[in-house]
Parts: structure tokens; C-alpha cells; sequence
């Protein structure tokens, strides 16, 4: 029997898993990212985490906080720091619609996924509302039904 081959595409997104659980999404975006060299090279390996990442306006400036991209297997003294803020690059209007949006009232920015564009990284970033432990509760109990109904089907 032969080896299961990697699937190339698999390491071409990096998902937030924590996001559509804990949050309501109401409307998304995609904004690119500044990095190092290193950091695009982690990235392109499948290296990085972004399930506690969270963003922040700061002086007119959107921010990436806790992203995790694992320092290059490769990299020598000048690889980069795994846990560093990252600047994105949106226009000034989208930055000054996210902050109205977000001082309206009870929104976040969240980082739904990585992945890359015509060879450039992208962050998909979304305004979310949080949910409530029984909003958790109801989505379970709806994924459980409909597990239920396709395995009465399949039968």
C-alpha cells in the first residue's frame, strides 16, 4: 500500500477555530499583513496559529495581538519573534468604519483566517459580536439534530 501524499493546499490557509464558536460575524474584510521574511516562510509551512489572536486600532493603526508564527526551522540570529504585534494594511476609511463600528457598541475584530493571494499573506478579519453560553448551547443542540437526521438518512 502507498503513502498518503501531503496535500499541498492543505497548509495554504490557516483557520481560527475559536471564532465562529464564540462569535457572531457580521461582516468581514481582508487586509494584508506586514511581515519578515522568516514569518512568510513559517507561514507558508503551516507554522502559525491565530485561534487567540485578537486586533486592536491603535493611533489610526490596526494591530495583530497573540498571533503565533512559529520562528523558521531554517532561520538564523535574525529570525523574527513568534509572538510580535503585526501591523494591517487596510484604507483609512475601512480603519475609521471599524472603529465607529466598534465604539458603537459590544463588537470585536477577530482574525478568521491566513492565507495567501497572488503570493502576497492575507488575514481575513471580521467584526464580531460575542456569543452568550446559551447561544453556545443552541448551536450544539442544532449540530446534534442535524447529525442525527443525516445518520437516519444515510440509513
Amino acid at each position: 500500500m502507498a503513502a498518503k501524499k501531503i496535500d499541498p493546499e492543505r497548509y495554504r490557509e490557516i483557520r481560527n477555530a475559536k471564532a465562529r464558536r464564540d462569535f457572531f460575524i457580521e461582516d468581514s474584510l481582508e487586509a494584508g499583513v506586514v511581515l519578515t521574511g522568516t514569518e512568510v516562510k513559517s507561514i507558508r509551512n503551516g507554522r502559525a496559529h491565530i485561534n487567540d489572536a485578537f486586533i486592536r486600532i491603535d493611533k489610526g493603526e490596526i494591530l495583530l495581538y497573540h498571533a503565533h508564527i512559529e520562528e523558521y526551522l531554517y532561520g538564523n540570529i535574525n529570525n523574527h519573534i513568534p509572538y510580535r504585534p503585526r501591523k494591517l494594511i487596510l484604507h483609512k476609511k475601512e480603519i475609521q468604519k471599524l472603529k465607529v463600528a466598534m465604539q458603537s457598541g459590544g463588537k470585536t475584530l477577530v482574525p478568521l483566517r491566513i492565507y495567501f493571494k497572488k503570493g502576497l499573506v492575507k488575514i481575513q478579519v471580521a467584526l464580531c459580536k460575542g456569543k452568550k453560553l446559551y447561544d453556545k448551547r443552541e448551536d450544539l443542540k442544532k449540530k446534534a439534530i442535524l447529525r442525527d437526521i443525516e445518520r437516519i438518512m444515510k440509513d
